[in-house]
Order: C-alpha cells, then sequence, then structure tokens
C-alpha cells in the first residue's frame, strides 16, 4: 500500500524534528509508460529509512541511494530512469517510459 501525501511529509517532518538527515524525492517529469505520476513523492532519512513512491521495483534503490548522497553533499540532484538509459535495465525500469526525479535536502 502507497503512503498518503501527508503521511510522507508528516515523516520528513518527523525524521528531521529527531534529528535525522532527510531528503524528499520528487516526480517531475515522466514520459511514456511510467508506474507513478508526475508529484509523485519519496521521504529518504540518512539511514536508508523511506516511505512513499516515485516508481517501484529497484528504482527506488537507486533513489535511495542517491538521496543519501544529497543529504550529505546538501546538493539536489535531478536523476533520469528510462529504457533508453543502460541503467534502467539495471534498476528494472522496463516499462518502456522515462521518468525524472529530483532529490532534495530537507532542511
Amino acid at each position: 500500500m502507497l503512503a498518503r501525501d501527508e503521511d510522507i511529509l508528516k515523516a520528513a517532518e518527523d525524521w528531521r524534528k529527531a534529528g535525522r538527515g532527510v531528503a524528499l524525492a520528487t516526480v517531475v517529469e515522466t514520459w511514456g509508460s511510467a508506474p507513478r505520476p508526475v508529484g509523485s513523492n519519496l521521504v529518504i532519512d540518512d539511514h536508508g529509512n523511506f516511505l512513499g513512491s516515485v516508481s517501484g521495483g529497484c528504482v527506488e534503490g537507486a533513489v535511495v541511494t542517491e538521496a543519501i548522497d544529497v543529504i550529505e553533499s546538501g546538493r539536489p540532484k535531478t536523476l533520469e530512469f528510462g529504457v533508453a538509459d543502460e541503467a534502467a535495465w539495471k534498476v528494472g525500469l522496463s516499462c518502456g517510459g522515462t521518468i525524472r526525479v529530483f532529490v532534495e535536502k530537507v532542511e
């Protein structure tokens, strides 16, 4: 079951208040077949805990890994996954679409 947007943002707020490093990943663009729509969120803490979904499957694992880097560096990233990208097959995005995910640190 997917978490509601309110649950995801509440988790981000609670994790920050608890002193954790937190990042928020948001689907900002999709082309073709994509498992989650624009606006879908995933919140990640500095230990790799997460809530929500930006794609499903192994893409989430790749986003979590990149989010931990964003938390450490403080620099946002835009990630792109798609069938034309060799990495897409590695992370399980073989549905024929492309997604772009913006990852930012929550302050």
